[in-house]
């Protein structure tokens, strides 16, 4: 039951929540505001509705001011007239999906054949396709993020609740107003049958957007399409910019990847093998992969107690800040792993809890070089543990790494998760220091680890017969 929540908390958090996390609030690859003084963006989602878009398309050309429609496919696909209106009139056509569904509730092939129907339609029906895109909800996930295709995900500045009819057009325009100023991207409706919504809401949005329109006009705002917003903001931003930015931006971003990871630290009882700069976390699990032939004919197997590591993220940002290159991280971190081996058969040995654990186990992308102190190096097999992995592996490479969204690309043959196991007579045998050993008492044992291998052998022995 462990394991089963143990993997929905990775899935969840990893596949979902942290990529909707870094894009809303940091603007993670994603577009949501300009740099421009006297531009703005109008941006409307949901449609095109055969009652309300016209009188949006009338509205928006008697004010000669531009936008960009998020369509959902199922509905361009009934109202082909109001898509091929839309082009006509100068607007930008982006992507909502085929259907208003969360991609938080689709599998990634779902979400890239929903973008891929969606785009046929406004192809088939403008002439041109489309690289603009944004998800149902504003609900990005890892796959939206990490792959993107050519395709710039559009979130927004600025939203009203204009989905609701309760808040009337008075108040509306009076929250749109309050937002009215240059490089505000503003989400707004032209359909109410979205689930959430109400079906004559959007008629209160066309009397409020006609009162911000008119006020636009006397503060000499004009309203583009986001194109030519996100035009501006690239052109404005100085070449030194992005360095300090994306140094802002990660230093932030590894701030609250560490706060998640005390958390699940102190969720899944990890302990440091080091009171202060340890490489690796431990805890006692149980191994639910498949057989793997250890050294010596041992066999580690389904049901046996196993030491499992976890890389400390802190250290690993510090030691990816200096690596040169993947290599380097890699040479880094074995020499500092080796140092601390020595730990952590300290650790095992001196916990009575630790008694009949048959391998130290990992799974990690850095998976050249651990054979040399005394890791075995194996395929992760295919299924639901391998896919998390990597998601999870690949994520974390960009993160620590100043290159490493571009050493994914690269190396993308490489950079593949493996299972890394030693048995635990051997991380005795190579890295026990002296006769006898220090307790968190003070105290001093000898002959330790007698009775944790020989745990472990009887364990092997009784798997075998």
């Amino acid at each position: 039951m462990q394991t089963l929540l143990l993997w929905m908390f990775y899935i969840s958090t990893f596949y979902a929540f942290i990529p909707a996390l870094v894009s809303r609030l940091f603007g993670f690859r994603v577009f949501r505001r300009g740099k421009s003084e006297q531009e703005y963006a109008l941006t409307f989602d949901d449609g095109p509705d055969p009652v309300y878009t016209p009188q949006l398309l009338d509205l928006l050309k008697r004010f000669d001011a531009k936008a960009t429609f998020f369509v959902v496919g199922i509905h361009a696909e009934k109202h082909p007239e109001l898509l091929k209106r839309m082009h006509d009139e100068g607007h930008l056509i982006g992507i909502h999906n085929y259907v208003h569904k969360s991609n938080w509730l689709m599998r990634p092939v779902t979400v890239r054949r929903q973008i891929a129907r969606t785009e046929a339609v406004i192809r088939r029906v403008t002439g041109e396709g489309t690289t603009f895109y944004r998800p149902p909800w504003g609900i990005v996930n890892f796959f939206d993020i990490s792959n993107s295709n050519g395709r710039r995900i559009v979130l927004w500045s600025s939203m009203f609740g204009d989905w609701k009819a309760s808040i009337g057009a008075k108040q509306l325009a009076e929250r749109m107003l309050k937002k009215l100023r240059g490089g505000e991207v503003m989400l707004l409706h032209d359909c109410g049958t979205t689930l959430g919504a109400d079906a004559g809401a959007p008629q209160n949005m066309l009397i409020a957007l006609e009162k911000l329109l008119v006020v636009a006009q006397e503060r000499k705002l004009r309203s583009v399409r986001v194109d030519t917003l996100f035009c501006r903001e690239s052109a404005s931003r100085p070449a030194t910019t992005e360095t300090s930015s994306t140094s802002w931006f990660k230093r932030t971003l590894v701030f609250g990847w560490l706060l998640y990871e005390r958390l699940f630290h102190v969720l899944f009882r990890l302990r440091p093998v080091r009171k202060e700069d340890t490489i690796f976390y431990y805890k006692r699990s149980i191994y639910h992969g498949p057989n793997v032939n250890m050294e010596n004919g041992r066999w580690l197997e389904k049901g046996d107690a196993v030491v499992e590591l976890h890389f400390d993220n802190k250290m690993l940002f510090q030691l990816g800040t200096t690596a040169k290159s993947m290599v380097h991280l890699a040479i880094q971190l074995i020499r500092i792993v080796k140092r601390q081996l020595p730990d952590l058969a300290y650790r095992i040995a001196d916990d009575p809890k630790m008694n009949g654990i048959k391998a130290v186990y990992a799974v990690s992308m850095i998976n050249r070089g651990p054979e040399k102190l005394g890791f075995q190096i194996r395929e992760l097999p295919k299924g639901l543990f391998r896919i998390a992995s990597t998601l999870y592996l690949k994520l974390l490479f960009s993160v620590i790494h100043p290159s490493g969204p571009e050493q994914l690309n690269e190396k993308r043959d490489k950079m593949v998760p493996k299972m890394i196991v030693m048995p635990i007579d051997t991380l005795f045998g190579r890295f026990w220091l002296g006769d006898s050993y220090p307790t968190d008492q003070g105290q001093s044992k000898t002959d330790p680890i007698q009775e944790t291998v020989r745990a472990s052998q009887a364990a092997d022995t009784r798997s075998s017969s």
